[in-house]
């Protein structure tokens, strides 16, 4: 009797893409933030990758990030590539094709009003052909207000400034694979760490 001997690696599950540790969002999956402070959230995870990153946005909307205050948080801008689209289906398929081409390992897309679901499983099909053509990438959409059908997880930020404090409030919402959990952002250093806040704080 003969033995196959297989020379295949064990399959191991991707660990996802680290936030500010132990926080990890999985890759190749589209995530919503929301919040006063959604775009910050975008900005730490831009800074904990590397390569380029793709910003999906409005071309009516006014707002945009502010360059000197990006760098000072860490992230240099120039790895930031602007796309304005002209309509909001606009903003829908070209994060669905930056996503499928694999292009940058993130892709941030700025949303007047939470997804359907519809849209929402053709991003998340997106990204998943995009990991079969180099670093899964992993999708960020911004909503005001949260509530994207079938978003991989869902963050809310606020600033929670103090008169003696910088800081932020951190609440996973939801995710498939963790329970709902509330922290506290506060730089460190050249960085950002992390303080478990209780349950309603």
């Amino acid at each position: 009797m003969q033995h196959a001997r297989l020379t295949r690696s064990p399959h191991r599950p991707d660990p996802g893409q680290t936030l500010i540790a132990p926080i990890r969002l999985a890759r190749a999956r589209v995530h919503e933030a929301h919040g006063p402070a959604r775009h910050f959230f975008a900005v730490l995870l831009a800074r904990a990758m590397t390569g380029p990153v793709f910003w999906v946005m409005p071309a009516w909307q006014a707002a945009r990030l502010h360059g000197p205050g990006v760098a000072a948080l860490g992230l240099d801008p120039g790895r930031i590539t602007f796309v304005h689209a002209a309509a909001e289906v606009d903003l829908l398929w070209t994060l669905e094709e930056v996503l499928r081409a694999g292009a940058a390992p993130l892709v941030v897309g700025e949303l007047p009003r939470p997804a359907a679901l519809t849209p929402m499983r053709r991003l998340q099909l997106a990204a998943e052909a995009g990991a079969g053509k180099g670093a899964p990438p992993l999708g960020l959409v911004l909503t005001p207000e949260g509530g994207s059908a079938g978003a991989e997880s869902r963050w809310r930020m606020a600033p929670e400034h103090g008169a003696d404090r910088t800081a932020w409030a951190l609440t996973r919402e939801r995710a498939r694979a963790a329970p709902p959990a509330t922290w506290r952002v506060m730089p460190d250093g050249d960085g950002f760490a992390l303080a478990r806040s209780a349950p309603g704080a």
